[in-house]
């Protein structure tokens, strides 16, 4: 009854006997007790019957799936724990929580994609609850010093060994936290003069304001995290040097900070800006004047970050073109209706010809109509209408069309190596390069994602790093694979629920189109309340009861006090010298069992 399903139990259990499943009734098969059927006490346990991959295939979770927001959560942070926690006025907890698998929890709360919301349970009722402005609420803690969430060390004897992490994104920026909290001497190198990444340079003020950023920073610094900005490794300092001044092992988290052009007649004008490039400087510090029209090229967030933003820049007509119908674009529905809020118009079907100039000025781009954007096999090859031209004016043009990763000479001298889009060659579970000591994550492995994602990168980064610096340790057995199966959401049987609305808070009152402040208000503590409770708490956990051993870790893990030990039989013990007619008399009783079910087997009793 108690049980959040915030699977602390489940991932301590060292043998494996706790899963995480469901509290919901369904219309499908539901796994509710894992307790094996068959066991050694009355079968013959021939090899058949062995699981010899024990170390390697562990399993967090039940075939029937369990609570969709921590299965989708690519961090799969314990979202039905905190919320619980958050309910019963619990805040500080509910942050110790969230920072078990996420160091930036504020970073999160204004600009998560929000995976789990998506497949809340809740949605197929009314609306899901609103667990980033839950969260927002929880990580605002970690704005005032005086509450701040600052994690005891778990080690303390792993100070001696040094290990250099290359960029201060989110990627790197997790590594970093979870290194240090097991006690490494950690070193963040970052070419900018600013931390945070994309996070600092990529996102504008009125999404992600900077003294949130700085504050979660400030916290991986007063854990001694050692932040070192203006070095580019592989200019000012190799790896190679590095590796001399005896740093053990590496974490390259360089992100995707390169604009990509299009190779379009007319790109190098001087009114042409890629979508980070004119981020970066704009959040550098740089005043740009566009005064006049300008068209934004894409349809992903960078591309709508990049509009609103020249909105803020004097350009009196913003509008945004892409290949993509509006079901198919990549930015978030929330934040195209913020763009659409401020004027700008969004024009969906086209891709750009060529961009148009007089005398070196922009005065226009050609675009041609897109039929589709993707193949029956949902590979990207749009396919156009060559005979339908559409012809636009404009004064300055924003390319918004992916980002590019630029390595230099990091990589120089070493084994690693580039796959054909220059993301980084590594194993997907343990992000090892084929340079060993050579680790990486975030953008530059997988590509252009989401922040949450490159959280989740870091982590595992520091359990593979905190593994290989300790000579004879394997990087995969025994290790948690995070993979998590969600509970079908349209076959659940919700008989009884809070029927309040979803929450939505106040926007601030000032004018958006000039100020860079993001308007986003915080839940007041009475719709914290209100939209906790609209919780369904779809997951718990359930226990195999042949495999668990009574060690009790799981009931030290629990902040619910949902499990318990009991006593369920009392024995009497014997002396050593008395054990063997015991023990016989117990070899004597399994094989009668054994002999007596493989006769019901036979008579088809069984």
């Amino acid at each position: 009854e108690k049980c959040v399903a915030c699977g602390q139990c489940v991932e301590n259990c060292p043998i494996n006997a706790l899963r995480l499943g469901q509290k919901l009734c369904s219309s499908l098969p539901v796994v509710e007790n894992i307790t094996t059927t068959i066991t050694p006490r009355d079968e013959d346990w021939t090899e058949d019957k062995w699981n010899p991959e024990y170390r390697l295939n562990r399993e967090n979770v039940v075939d029937s799936g369990t609570a969709p927001c921590k299965t989708n959560c690519p961090a799969h942070i314990g979202v039905q724990g905190y919320i619980k926690l958050a309910s019963q006025g619990r805040y500080a907890e509910a942050l110790e929580l969230i920072k078990k698998e996420n160091p930036l929890p504020a970073v999160c709360g204004r600009i998560c994609n929000r995976k789990c919301e998506e497949n809340c349970t809740r949605g197929e009722i009314d609306s899901p609850v609103a667990i980033d402005d839950i969260k927002k609420f929880i990580a605002q803690l970690e704005l005032d010093k005086a509450s701040r969430c600052i994690p005891e060390k778990r080690f303390e004897d792993n100070s001696h060994i040094k290990v250099a992490i290359v960029g201060a994104g989110p990627a790197g920026l997790s590594c970093a936290y979870f290194l240090a909290l097991d006690g490494y001497d950690v070193t963040v190198f970052e070419k900018e003069n600013r931390l945070g990444g994309m996070l600092t340079l990529g996102i504008p003020e009125f999404r992600l304001e900077k003294n949130v950023i700085e504050a979660e920073i400030d916290i991986i610094r007063e854990m001694g995290v050692t932040f070192k900005t203006g070095i580019e490794v592989g200019k000012d300092v190799t790896l190679e040097e590095l590796r001399q001044k005896g740093y053990s092992a590496f974490y390259l988290a360089i992100g995707a900070a390169g604009g990509r052009k299009l190779g379009l007649a007319g790109e190098d004008a001087s009114a042409v800006y890629t979508g980070v490039e004119f981020l970066r400087r704009i959040n550098s510090g740089e005043s740009i004047s566009l005064k006049g029209k300008t068209i934004v090229i894409g349809g992903g967030n960078v591309a709508v970050d990049a509009a609103r933003v020249a909105v803020r820049c004097q350009s009196e007509e913003v509008a945004m073109y892409c290949l993509e119908s509006r079901q198919q674009m990549p930015a978030s529905e929330e934040e195209l209706e913020e763009a659409e809020t401020e004027g700008i118009a969004l024009h969906n079907g086209y891709g750009p010809r060529a961009i148009l100039t007089e005398n070196g000025a922009v005065v226009g781009v050609e675009f041609k109509k897109c039929l589709s954007v993707f193949d029956e096999s949902g590979r990207f090859a749009p396919v156009y209408d060559e005979q339908d031209i559409l012809r636009v004016a404009t004064d300055h043009v924003i390319l918004s069309v992916g980002q590019s990763i630029e390595w230099g000479e990091l990589l120089k001298g070493s084994a690693a190596r580039l796959n054909s889009n220059q993301t980084l060659a590594a194993d997907s579970f343990t992000y090892q390069t084929d340079q060993p000591d050579i680790f990486v994550g975030g953008d530059c492995y997988t590509g252009p994602r989401f922040a949450i994602d490159a959280i989740a990168a870091g982590k595992q980064g520091a359990v593979s790093i905190h593994r290989f610096v300790h000579e004879g340790h394997s990087l995969v057995i025994g290790r948690d694979r995070r993979q998590y199966k969600a509970l079908s959401t349209k076959a659940a049987i919700i008989e009884e629920y809070d029927n309040t609305p979803r929450q939505k808070p106040d926007t601030l009152d000032h004018c958006l189109k000039t100020d860079f402040r993001d308007p986003r208000g915080i839940f007041s503590e009475a719709q914290l309340k209100a939209e906790t409770a609209r919780c369904l708490g779809c997951g718990a956990v359930i226990l195999d009861e042949y495999m668990c051993v009574g060690c009790g870790q799981c009931t030290t893990k629990c902040k619910f006090d949902a499990i318990h030990l009991e006593r369920r039989f009392d024995g009497e013990g014997v002396e050593f010298t008395e054990l063997k007619p015991v023990v016989i008399k117990q070899i004597v009783k399994r094989k009668a069992k054994i002999a007596v079910k493989k006769v019901k087997k036979a008579f088809g009793m069984i």
